[in-house]
């Protein structure tokens, strides 16, 4: 969510006319408290989400007061001149945000590798770097981070996806706008503007009800936010609404955006069609000029002036701070007095950041000697980040190596993960803190093991299909065939699976498409799920498995065949549907329930996080971190003897708690995924449940 303010060096002096107008600007004092407005909607749904859930609208606020700002700006400029010195613009750019940026940047690498563990230090590396290259956005649309549910471990540089967004604007728009120019036409020009916002607008839609997640950070969704600014500056002329209209018309415009902030939230489809509120309602109070006391509330023009600094400063306080706060967190969650104080700390610095680095980082002697020296100083400041977070890198990849070594070491020792909760296992300490709390890929649950090979595909826009096969047979003449298939959460036993399969000799298969449950079942982008499912039911059949284990996340993935009918009973037939097909032709369907929750429970990281007591910060009641699956209801309802259920869930709680660290090892690799390690630790518990040897 960015906080760009688009003026020219004169902060304070904001253009309020149109293309064409002679007269002077001046001060918009309207403009200077909707920028307050913005940012404090934003500061506040990251400070307290469940009161502000909709603030992420002030985004769209300042990208319509961008649009707005610039193409004033360059319009005038193009009407004086005929032309738009590029150069000369970009460095403005470059002098007026790069230095608070940069700034940022280089703390929160700090910040990075002094408060936070070191599983945390390479997603903030990698993305503070592709913040720094205004790519930002890109990389979290690619990765498809929920960034409202903020179900994934946020990074310190998560918000500057919105600053990426409006540079890759303020690149293309004057080109735009010198397109049009050339018509020498006015209405032209807005007819230009116009056709290319209703391009995105459409576009957002469409994009935004296919794949939310994505569509929330990528340019061309939010072009034509910054299309209605532009339509404001170059349509309208100075002509002064009468004062009790002008005030009617803001007063709706600032109804239309407080009202999103209180009455959205992660669930609204936004940006797609429902970001006209809060954008049309920024365009009706620019449009109104509005001249009232109102506006000039010292507090909101405080704020407006340094509404840069305080969207810069506040998002990486707010995720350093139960860091910082350690030992006086509960839980991870900060208390309402930390929040207060992280919003105090982020406004001090915002404003000393306005004088410090906003204000005198446009007059640096390096930028006296023109563009070109401005432009060599943006490469300097991109070259030194670099080399820090490329050092935060190298120094994550240093205790990943250690951490390696550490687990080998750690592996024969008999209360070593599942085996601390094993009958009679009497181990001194089996919910103490994990040796290795993380080690990034080498202990992702979808590591290829040794002896595997892998082949994967695009089956859609967003889901990816993994194919394996480990032969351990050793040439045997009619191995072994045991298949493993279903989503990710079938693929996360694979660990446990291919130590069976290496002991007894099999060929262990696997097929998994991520959040499509083995199931003829309706999910989202349902016919791609089901097509695959029911193809895996004939390939699976007949390669005559001996075993077929499968998975799901069934209690938390959405099914919906439009009956009405409760999800546990459209989950029980469509799993029913796939398995007994498979048990009818002779293999044994071995059910695997699925394990404790974890984010929905506990906080992201959270034995990361408090690793020297995660039994006290990460433990949750075994009622609320396992609720009744899907899986087991539908394994009873089948009533086949060739069908059976194996829970686990001993191996991940006691009577009353569930833990995320068991036997010195963390329990889970990610949001609700387990580590490869730990489940690699279940393999004799799940030999013993099936009735298969373990040599």
């Amino acid at each position: 969510m960015a906080i760009v303010e688009a003026a020219e060096e004169r902060t304070v002096e904001l253009p309020v006319v149109a293309p064409g107008d002679s007269r002077e600007d001046r001060f918009r004092g309207d403009i200077q408290a909707l920028r307050a407005i913005a940012v404090m909607a934003v500061v506040l749904t990251h400070l307290w989400p469940g009161r502000f859930a909709g603030g992420y609208v002030g985004v769209d606020v300042f990208f319509v007061i961008s649009g707005f700002l610039i193409t004033a700006h360059l319009g005038r400029e193009l009407v004086r001149d005929g032309r738009v010195r590029l150069g000369r613009f970009y460095a403005r750019r470059v002098r007026r945000l790069l230095p608070a940026a940069f700034a940022v940047i280089l703390c929160s690498l700090a910040g990075a590798y002094f408060l936070m563990p070191y599983p945390r230090w390479l997603d903030n590396a990698q993305e503070l770097l592709a913040s720094a290259l205004y790519a930002e956005n890109w990389v979290l649309a690619a990765k498809s981070v929920d960034y409202s549910a903020m179900s994934d471990a946020a990074t310190l540089a998560q918000h500057y996806w919105s600053l990426a967004v409006e540079e890759q604007f303020y690149l293309v728009w004057p080109l735009l706008l010198m397109a049009l120019f050339a018509l020498r036409k006015r209405p032209a020009c807005v007819a230009g503007i116009a056709v290319v916002g209703a391009a995105s607008l459409a576009y957002s839609a469409y994009f935004t009800a296919v794949e939310k997640s994505q569509a929330y950070f990528v340019t061309p969704v939010r072009v034509w936010e910054f299309a209605v600014g532009a339509l404001i500056a170059s349509a309208t002329t100075r002509t002064v609404l009468p004062k009790v209209a002008s005030g009617l018309l803001a007063g709706l415009g600032l109804a239309m955006i407080l009202g999103s902030v209180f009455l959205f939230d992660h669930t609204t489809e936004f940006p797609g069609v429902m970001a006209l509120i809060p954008v049309l309602g920024t365009g009706l109070v620019i449009l109104a000029r509005w001249e009232s006391r109102f506006w000039a509330f010292p507090p909101a023009q405080f704020l407006g002036r340094i509404s840069y600094s305080l969207y810069l400063w506040h998002w990486p306080l707010l995720l350093l701070a139960p860091f910082a706060f350690k030992e006086n967190v509960d839980g991870g969650v900060l208390s309402f007095t930390q929040r207060c104080a992280v919003l105090v700390v982020a406004v001090v610095l915002a404003h000393v950041s306005k004088v410090m680095v906003e204000d005198r980082g446009r007059t640096l002697p390096l930028f006296r000697g023109g563009s070109g020296f401005t432009f060599l100083g943006m490469a300097a400041g991109m070259v030194a980040i670099a080399l820090v977070s490329t050092g935060l890198s190298w120094t994550y990849d240093r205790h990943v190596a250690q951490a390696e070594a550490n687990l080998r070491n750690e592996a024969i020792r008999p209360c070593y993960g599942a085996a601390a909760l094993a009958p009679g296992a009497n181990c001194a300490d089996p919910f103490g803190p994990a040796k290795t709390v993380d080690m990034g890929e080498p202990n992702a649950y979808f590591k290829l093991a040794s002896g595997c090979t892998q082949t994967s595909g695009n089956t859609s826009a967003h889901m990816v299909r993994t194919d394996r096969v480990c032969d351990y047979s050793k040439g045997a003449p009619n191995p072994t065939v045991v298949w493993v298939v279903g989503d990710s959460h079938a693929q996360q036993w694979e660990a446990a699976l291919v130590d069976l399969a290496s002991a007894n000799k099999w060929i262990l298969k696997g097929a998994y498409l991520d959040a499509c449950p083995f199931a003829k079942v309706k999910v989202k982008d349902d016919q791609p799920c089901m097509d695959w499912g029911a193809s895996m039911v004939d390939t699976v059949r007949k390669d005559h498995p001996a075993y077929v284990f499968t998975s799901a996340y069934a209690r938390i993935e959405n099914v919906d065949d439009g009956s009405g009918r409760p999800k546990s009973d459209q989950f029980a037939e469509g799993f029913q549907a796939y398995w007994k097909p498979l048990a009818a032709a002779g293999s044994e369907v071995v059910v695997l329930g699925d394990p404790p929750l974890n984010d929905q429970v506990r906080p992201v990281g959270c034995v990361a996080d408090y690793a020297r007591d995660p039994e006290m910060a990460c433990a949750r009641p075994r009622a609320a971190a396992q609720p009744a699956d899907p899986l087991r209801a539908a394994a009873d309802a089948a009533h086949d003897p060739k069908i059976k259920y194996v829970d686990l869930t001993d191996y991940f709680c006691d009577q009353r708690q569930c833990y995320a660290a068991v036997g010195d090892v963390a329990v889970y690799f990610d949001v609700h995924h387990l580590n490869y390690v730990y489940s690699r630790t279940l393999r004799p518990m799940l030999a013993d449940a099936v009735g298969i040897p373990n040599h």
